[in-house]
């Protein structure tokens, strides 16, 4: 199955839910925001929203800095 994550191409297995797609990326979800198919998705939907194939996926981290 393939899905454009952060710009590229990726391969998925199966469908998964984004909270098991950032636990397959090693992600941790508190510090991520994601958006999906172009749409920020809110953090208590991780874990019900399934990727499909074709989806688009962007992650972006949370720096902190002074």
């Amino acid at each position: 199955m393939l899905i454009t994550l952060n710009g590229d191409a990726y391969e998925l297995d199966e469908p998964l839910s984004v909270a098991d797609l950032l636990q397959t990326l090693s992600i941790d979800p508190r510090r991520v925001a994601v958006e999906y198919n172009y749409s920020i998705l809110k953090r208590q939907l991780f874990a019900e929203t399934i990727v499909h194939e074709g989806d688009c996926i962007e992650i972006v981290n949370f720096v902190g800095g002074g």
